[in-house]
């Protein structure tokens, strides 16, 4: 799995950005308090997607990242750009509609439905970002990357980003020499595929073809039940280890563990105990965390070591991008011999 070199394109450019990540971002509304929706008289106001999660947090562990997408010409659109630059996100790529609106979602914190369980209610039909199509994928932005991380979110928001999405993974030359890697997060979303006037089926398909295609893959071992009905991360690494098959395959067990199947070769990291105070995001920190170790060139261990403690971070806050721990913080685990984190992550 080569990873092209940091310093320049094969067109000379300096490289943008060590990852591009592609998809929606939505301005967020919830309860400051993580109280119930309906009880509140105010909100606050934050942003989050998928995809520029991952940026922000690759930016959090000191890695270059940039975000392209689209956004309406509207307040919330300006505040994510803001907020998205704040955090060391490129977002000079990203296209502004003026006609069709940025993206929408409400978060609904359910205290008596258990610990970190929150709903969410989407409002992104007809959004500037669901206009996204296979033309996006001659961006110059995006032949300048290392990695390109794409998320199965993206390919349930409309024909056009399901094209766009097929392009990108299904349509591209493997193994070429100058492009970069792609990852790719299953991200199985079944609320968002029914809406589009999907089945299971259909989800299930689509997201397996956009799966096998991809360099790395993400994928969560619950939706993998539930997608394709394979629950053990072995028999998920072997459906998804078909030609063109993805070098790298990583499956995430919650509070259990992940495992990677590449080169032959199966590593499992058991999580750390943490205090869950909401789930939303822990699975884009997770990826966030295993690309930088695969940008640093380190060996499987330390690459879900790194996701671990990047998902622990989103889990312990209500925000969807969350503070990642110092590199001081990350290296004095990374450096834990395999007993001691396995005794920790016992606690």
């Amino acid at each position: 799995m080569p990873l092209p070199p940091p310093p320049r394109a094969a067109d000379g450019h300096e490289r943008t950005a060590d990852v591009v990540c592609v998809g929606e971002t939505m301005a967020v509304l919830g309860p400051p308090d993580g109280g119930p929706l309906a009880e509140q008289s105010l909100l606050s106001m934050a942003v989050g997607g998928a995809e520029s999660n991952v940026a922000c947090a690759l930016a959090g562990l000191g890695r270059r990242a940039a975000w392209l997408s689209r956004l309406g010409d509207d307040p919330f659109g300006r505040r994510i750009l803001a907020e998205l630059t704040a955090r060391g996100v490129d977002v000079s790529a990203v296209e502004t509609d003026p006609e069709r609106p940025t993206g929408v979602y409400f978060k609904d914190p359910a205290p008596d439905s258990g610990v970190g369980h929150t709903r969410t209610y989407y409002y992104r039909r007809g959004s500037a970002a669901s206009a996204m199509g296979p033309e996006l994928a001659r961006h110059p932005a995006l032949r300048r990357a290392r990695i390109l991380h794409l998320s199965g979110v993206a390919a349930a928001l409309s024909d056009s980003c399901a094209r766009l999405l097929e392009t990108l993974l299904v349509r591209r030359e493997h193994g070429a020499t100058s492009g970069p890697l792609v990852s790719f997060d299953v991200n199985h979303r079944p609320a968002l595929w029914r809406r589009a006037g999907h089945d299971g089926t259909d989800a299930a398909r689509a997201l397996l073809a956009l799966a096998r295609a991809a360099d790395i893959v993400f994928v969560g071992r619950d939706e993998a039940e539930e997608l394709w009905g394979t629950a053990r991360p072995d028999d998920i690494a072997h459906l998804l280890a078909t030609a063109p098959a993805p070098a790298v395959v990583v499956v995430k067990d919650a509070e259990h563990g992940a495992t990677s199947y590449a080169g032959g070769l199966r590593t499992f990291v058991p999580s750390l105990p943490t205090k869950v105070v909401e789930p939303v995001g822990a699975g884009d920190a997770f990826a966030a965390g295993y690309l930088t170790g695969v940008l640093e060139d380190r060996d499987e261990g330390s690459r879900l070591r790194l996701g671990h403690l990047a998902a622990a971070a989103a889990l312990r806050t209500r925000d969807d991008v969350p503070v990642m721990p110092s590199r001081t913080e990350t290296d004095r685990c990374l450096i834990l011999d395999e007993g001691t984190w396995a005794a920790t992550a016992r606690r």
